[in-house]
Parts: C-alpha cells; sequence; structure tokens
C-alpha cells in the first residue's frame, strides 16, 4: 500500500495532480485545500496517500498535504453511502475547521450546501461521526490564527509546555470555535493521562459553565 510520495508535479488542476516519482507518474485526486498549497508544474510536492483499490478496476490514489487531512477523509468513509469521490468533495466543499464544527454542531443545512452532499448524508455525517472527531486538530488555518495574535497557545510558552494529549484536546475545541483565551484555564486543570476523549467532553462541560 502507498502511503506517501514525494517527488515532481507534472500536471495540475484543481481537483488532481500528476506526481512524479523515480520516473513514474501518479496519477492523484487531492482535495482543494491540498491543491492550494501545491506549487506549479515542475515544483518538488510531497503527498500523504489513501489507495482505493476496486476490483478488477486497479487503484485509485488520493493525495493530502497533511496527514490529519488523510485522517479525516478515512474518517468520513466510514459514513454510510459516502465513498471515496464523496468524502474528497465534503472535504473540498468546506474548510476542516468549519466542516467538523457543522457536523460537531449538526448543522445539517451548512453541509447540504457542499455539492454533492443531500440531507440524508448530511444528517449521517452529523449522527455517525459527532463523537469520533475529536482526535483530529484539523484546523491549521486556527493555529496560525493564533500565532498571529500573540499571547495564545500557537507560540507562547503554555503551548510549548502542553503534553501531545492535551494538545490534541486544544486542537479539537478549537475547531469547534473556541478562543485561545478560554481555553488556557480549563486545559491547565486536565489530566493528561485521561483518553483525549473524555478531555474534550471535560473541557466542552467546564466551557458551558464560564
Amino acid at each position: 500500500m502507498i502511503a506517501h510520495l514525494r517527488g515532481r508535479l507534472l500536471e495540475k488542476d484543481p481537483e488532481s495532480v500528476v506526481l512524479e516519482v523515480g520516473g513514474v507518474g501518479y496519477q492523484i485526486a487531492v482535495s482543494a485545500a491540498t491543491a492550494r498549497t501545491l506549487g506549479l508544474a515542475g515544483a518538488e510536492a510531497r503527498l500523504w496517500i489513501y489507495s482505493h483499490y476496486v476490483q478488477d478496476g486497479g487503484a485509485s490514489l488520493f493525495g493530502f498535504s497533511e496527514r490529519e487531512e488523510r485522517a479525516l477523509f478515512e474518517t468520513l468513509l466510514g459514513v454510510q453511502g459516502v465513498g471515496p469521490k464523496v468524502a474528497l468533495a465534503i472535504l473540498s466543499g468546506l474548510p476542516a475547521s468549519e466542516l467538523t464544527k457543522a457536523i460537531a454542531g449538526a448543522d445539517v443545512a451548512r453541509l447540504t450546501q457542499i455539492r454533492g452532499v443531500g440531507r440524508k448524508t448530511a444528517e449521517r455525517l452529523a449522527v455517525e461521526l459527532r463523537d469520533k472527531l475529536v482526535p483530529f486538530p484539523v484546523g491549521p488555518a486556527a493555529g496560525a490564527a493564533a500565532g498571529a495574535g500573540g499571547g495564545t497557545f500557537g507560540s507562547g510558552a503554555f503551548a510549548s509546555a502542553l503534553p501531545e494529549r492535551l494538545a490534541d484536546v486544544q486542537g479539537a475545541l478549537m475547531t469547534l470555535g473556541y478562543r485561545p483565551a478560554e481555553l488556557e484555564p480549563v486545559i491547565a486543570r486536565m489530566d493528561p493521562s485521561l483518553p483525549v476523549p473524555d478531555l474534550v467532553k471535560q473541557g466542552l462541560a467546564a466551557l458551558r459553565r464560564i
């Protein structure tokens, strides 16, 4: 199974690329977010790969610039009726942070604005994935915004001191729209030995009381 490729871009369009690796050109479907991170033809690129095999049809490759986006893609595939093409369309329809927020908040109206997502699929996303997204700190944009704000988790001493599990909790809560200033005192009281989903639930309960 191919997990990662690094090579030279031969072709690129908004939905796919051809990546030359060791003299072999791989055609790879990409999300809109990943396409925006890649350079022009001739540039070097690396992609985290999901390989989808079809009986008697070979393999289709799906590429992502970040492992977190690939993990979210794989999670979407666990929803009934969501195949690789629909999962990629979902990722392309909303930034990852907005997508996870819409799913966690069961915002069916927002989800049905994504091309190819009907009401039944949107409802399945909200019901089946609401408790499965918390391990994914899928908001690189949120992290960048935090770094620009000064005195936040993204660049302060508090961020560098966070255990990995609490950093995951921080990322999950930030994708739900909470600000770093709200999260710091809550996360500081957490037990890093507990599972991430339990810590996220504790954090949400504490934040609702503030």
